[in-house]
């Protein structure tokens, strides 16, 4: 339940359009829901305002589709992580109107439309065509939180003038989320050129020396650009998670 839906059972309640048992009724479950091997917090929306996002690495298909069909009868939108094309199959066949983003690994489900209500676009940008599976999670997650997404891929230190190319974007956009592995040195460069907020994203992409990840990580906490935040490595859903709560009006 979001804030929305909590003022108008209120507001119902209020006008004796339901009784008070059923008014207890819908507020039963909250602030969570006990399932014996999960608690569904649906009052996370009220505090947060996004529904408890569902990681799907290490669940069993049951146990997920469980959780989303608890979450669905409280009318929250869902958003699953890290899931593989294969649990996304038999989770599609129950609830065949959610998407798959096979790129970024991740599931949505919104019986609820959700407006764009963003201050501005949040802009995307990979540095190398390997990072885009982290990029994509961090932009699925951004329009989930209701923004407005643009991308730029593939526009890494090795050829620069490919950043360049894009200059409209990146001026219009009120954050930037940037993901690199190698020796993560573009998140500095866009930290460099402009006056809005920049997530830094290490991947785990890189040969031997880059330490699955580390390399780009220390990089980007070393940034000589100010104003460069950085989240944990592969961490596309943090980094889009913070951009929206940035962006919110």
């Amino acid at each position: 339940m979001d804030m929305d839906g909590l003022k108008d059972l209120l507001t119902r309640l209020q006008r004796d359009e339901i009784s008070v048992d059923a008014c207890v009724e819908e507020l039963r479950h909250l602030p969570f829901e006990h399932l014996g091997f999960a608690c569904v917090d649906h009052h996370r929306t009220l505090r947060r305002g996004l529904s408890e996002v569902i990681f799907g690495e290490g669940k069993k298909v049951h146990a997920i589709i469980t959780i989303m069909e608890r979450m669905l009868n409280q009318g929250e939108n869902v958003l699953v992580t890290r899931l593989s094309p294969e649990k996304a199959e038999a989770i599609r066949s129950r609830f065949p109107q959610s998407i798959y983003h096979e790129t970024a690994g991740m599931l949505t489900l919104m019986p609820r439309p959700i407006p764009v209500r963003g201050r501005g676009p949040i802009l995307v940008v990979s540095a190398g065509t390997s990072d885009i599976p982290v990029a994509e999670e961090a932009a699925v997650v951004a329009r989930f939180m209701g923004n407005e997404v643009d991308t730029v891929y593939d526009v890494g230190v090795a050829g620069l003038h490919r950043l360049l190319g894009h200059w409209e974007k990146i001026v219009q956009a009120t954050v930037i989320i940037v993901v690199a592995g190698m020796e993560g040195a573009l998140p500095s460069v866009v930290g460099g050129l402009v006056d809005k907020p920049v997530i830094a994203v290490p991947t785990s992409v890189g040969y031997g020396t880059s330490f699955q990840g580390i390399a780009a990580l220390l990089g980007m906490l070393n940034s000589c650009a100010a104003g460069v935040t950085v989240v944990n490595i592969d961490n596309g859903f943090g980094a889009g998670y913070a951009a929206g709560v940035i962006n919110r009006e």
